[in-house]
């Protein structure tokens, strides 16, 4: 069962290199979707990309507890697209988490 206390929240920003603008966003189409159709402890995973700053990128996600959080982190697709893919092409990336309050 989902509590709220055990939710864990991910705020990823990130910025990419010049020119990579493109192929970021590819790529986070194909994680948000692979997320969705593997992930059963995934809740939430959005991608957004600044309209005014196109190198800018935000990842919101939700995870059911810490075991769906680590699950995420060892997925194939999470090690393959993200570590693999998307972390190369960046020159800044923060990421922070959070619980869920209500």
């Amino acid at each position: 069962m989902i509590t709220p206390e055990n939710v864990i929240c991910v705020a990823a920003e990130w910025v990419v290199q010049p020119g990579q603008e493109e192929a970021v966003r590819r790529l986070l189409l194909q994680a948000a979707v692979a997320v969705r159709e593997h992930e059963p402890g995934n809740l939430v995973y959005l991608a957004h990309q600044s309209p005014d700053e196109p190198s800018r990128f935000f990842v919101y996600e939700q995870y059911a507890d810490d075991a769906a959080l680590q699950a995420h982190r060892e997925s194939a697709h999470y090690q393959q697209v993200v570590v693999g893919q998307i972390v190369p092409l960046l020159t800044e990336r923060k990421v922070t988490f959070y619980r869920l309050l209500a």
